[in-house]
């Protein structure tokens, strides 16, 4: 199969006839072998219905129907357990992604050599102050943590090798860290291509102000998670010895102080509390660090490896 095409919905039962149709167009037109995954993530209109009739229509069409709404993350990891294109097509239900852009996003993964392509809508049709200044403000704070050069990081229109997503899981609000998820799964071929931006046609926007909120500490986790997944130590371990070392230098400050005269006081003094303070946390940061130690050596996925080829077997 040549494509899988991924798309999440909440409440869309208005553009999924026109948007299914469309591509079903897009497809014949380049002669592709594919299949339409429509993921309904709790949706309280008509839109599991709606999918319904159109598999009726169109053997081509997948359903598959949470019993409430888990969110974006969610619905993309189930479409992707169940892909089976050679790429997978992800983007939104809302009309605002073209489908005309997935020839050349397939050809982009096929021949140009890319693990994954991310769309980047260079012009948008959203409301500035509300959407574009938290959202460029968000993107350039994402690249340079990350250091992925991409521009538009929760674009939802992406294209991804088959590998790319069987190797990933997204859970919370990580689907727009995807690519940072690729790449910390070794996947650097990570590219991107200008796409239209599209008026909204049908309903209203699911997303508010808090997915900002919880994006930037999404993105400290995966941050965090990627680099220590495996050697908890080396971050707590490192602080927590640090900490205990100025509460210790500290401390021994106060007693030379008390060995040079017995007449001066030490525990009424406010370097004695901070000297106490740093001392237990920086145990408690080692101690965290040994109990973090500990469950990752005995988790199943600690020597989860990715094998790129095998020969000779």
């Amino acid at each position: 199969m040549h494509l899988s095409i991924v798309i999440p919905l909440k409440d869309e039962a208005e553009s999924l006839p026109e948007l299914t149709a469309w591509i079903a167009r897009v497809m014949n037109q380049h002669q592709y072998s594919y299949e339409i995954i429509l993921i309904d993530d709790g949706s309280t209109d008509e839109s599991w219905q709606v999918i319904q009739q159109l598999r009726g229509e169109n053997n081509h069409i997948k359903g598959i129907k949470f019993q409430r709404n888990y969110g974006k993350s969610a619905a993309l990891n189930e479409g992707f357990k169940a892909s089976q294109g050679e790429v997978v097509i992800t983007m939104d239900a809302d009309l605002q992604d073209s489908p005309d852009e997935i020839p050349e996003l397939y050809q982009m993964i096929t021949e140009t050599g890319f693990d994954m392509v991310s769309g980047w809508k260079k012009k948008r049709y959203d409301n500035t102050l509300t959407k574009n200044i938290p959202s460029k403000f968000f993107n350039a704070a994402t690249r340079k943590m990350s250091g992925i050069a991409l521009h538009d990081f929760n674009c939802g229109l992406k294209a991804y090798r088959q590998k790319v997503v069987k190797s990933i899981e997204v859970y919370g609000e990580m689907h727009r860290y995807i690519p940072v998820l690729a790449k910390w799964a070794g996947f650097r071929k990570i590219g991107e291509k200008v796409v239209e931006h599209r008026k909204r046609k049908y309903g209203t926007t699911k997303f508010g102000w808090d997915r900002f909120v919880n994006g930037f500490l999404d993105l400290a986790t995966i941050m965090f998670v990627g680099k220590f997944g495996k050697r908890p130590m080396h971050f707590f371990g490192l602080w927590g010895t640090l900490c205990f070392l100025l509460g210790f230098v500290g401390s021994l400050y106060l007693i030379v102080q008390k060995l040079i005269d017995f007449q001066v006081a030490i525990t009424n003094r406010p370097i004695f509390f901070i000297a106490l303070s740093f001392m237990i946390i920086g145990s408690q940061l080692f101690l965290a660090g040994f109990v973090g130690e500990l469950i990752a050596r005995n988790a199943p996925e600690r020597n989860s490896y990715l094998i790129e080829e095998r020969e000779g077997w």
